[in-house]
């Protein structure tokens, strides 16, 4: 399996177990939620910011990873500031960012494989009283996560296919092909699932 993400390391982080790591990231995300005051989810961002340096990351993939959500948060900041007060859009810009900080850091310090086997093992009891096949769900999962850098890829080989062909950046005609291509992709991970069922 791809590790589109992974930093090989030897950082605190990465030695704690990947079951712990996503406990905390589920605790976390909740205590986020809870909190109000900026000060204190300052604090929080701060503290994912050096997770996210612990695991050896390069500044420019940490760029490539959040480039994106930037005009998000931009977005909802201004909504937010607008409509409640610029202090409450600093308290959703800083939570948003501690939240995303955070689930960047497990994801850089923990292998996929080892988050699918955590999500498997946590999904069993349901299997037993026959809600869920856990297997075909973390077969989705790690699917999923092989399948979400994919798309960024494809869109910057639209991207400069157009720029190549002397087109501008036009939303439409850069839309269109990444949309039939992610169909097909979702088309090959539904077909993949399906030859996984008994």
């Amino acid at each position: 399996m791809m590790e589109p993400l992974y930093v090989a390391g030897r950082s605190p982080l990465h030695r704690l177990p990947a079951w712990l790591k996503l406990a905390a990231l589920v605790a976390a995300g909740a205590g986020l939620f809870v909190l109000r005051d900026p000060r204190w989810l300052a604090l929080a961002f701060a503290l994912a910011a050096i997770l996210v340096w612990s695991t050896g990351v390069t500044a420019r993939a940490v760029w490539r990873q959040v480039r994106g959500l930037l005009w998000v948060l931009l977005a909802v900041g201004l909504f937010t500031g607008w409509f409640q007060g610029w202090i409450d859009a600093l308290a959703v810009l800083l939570r948003v960012g501690a939240m995303v900080g955070l689930a960047l850091a497990v994801t850089l310090a923990t292998r996929t494989s080892d988050l699918i086997d955590v999500c498997e093992r946590v999904l069993k009891p349901l299997e037993r009283i026959g809600l869920v096949d856990a297997g075909k769900v973390a077969l989705a999962l790690a699917l999923a996560l092989r399948f979400v850098p994919e798309i960024w890829r494809n869109f910057q080989e639209i991207r400069e296919a157009q720029a190549a062909r002397g087109l501008g950046a036009h939303p439409v005609a850069l839309i269109v092909p990444l949309i039939v291509l992610t169909l097909k992709r979702a088309q090959e991970v539904a077909e993949a699932i399906d030859a996984r069922s008994p």
